[in-house]
């Protein structure tokens, strides 16, 4: 098994070492603060995009099992009919129709999905950029 060459960086303490730099008008523990914060809502986003993946790729499932089911039973229906050929094409029409009907509606319910989950995750990272903008000036304002 490979050693991983990043172990060695596991356990490193970032605070400790600015810390004991001791460089002047510089608050070591806020900046880790804000940077931990930082990745907390980057991982949280990360999650809720995760999530939206998660709900296309089976709402996708769920569609595409729906709609080889429906074409059973269409192929079904279009050889139990009889061999009028205009009877035919006028039920070859309709349903053609339904199914681009149906496709349509299926791919604005998934963009719907896709735009609800980025939503969600661009609203957490601008959160935290608002959040760590104010703590940006609370510091300035300290100096």
């Amino acid at each position: 098994m490979a050693q991983n060459p990043f172990a060695e960086f596991a356990n490193f303490d970032v605070s400790k070492v600015l810390g004991d730099l001791k460089l002047p008008g510089v608050d070591v523990e806020a900046i880790v603060a804000s940077q931990r914060k930082n990745i907390e809502a980057l991982t949280e986003a990360n999650k809720v995009a995760l999530a939206g993946v998660q709900a296309v790729a089976k709402r996708q499932a769920e569609i595409l099992s729906q709609a080889i089911a429906e074409a059973n039973s269409v192929a079904k229906e279009l050889t139990s009919l009889s061999s009028n050929p205009q009877e035919l094409s006028a039920k070859q029409a309709a349903l053609t129709k339904e199914a681009f009907e149906k496709a349509l509606a299926n791919a604005r319910e998934l963009a719907e999905l896709v735009n609800k989950s980025n939503a969600e995750a661009f609203a957490l990272i601008n959160a935290r950029v608002n959040e760590s903008l104010e703590e940006l000036k609370a510091l300035v304002a300290k100096k």
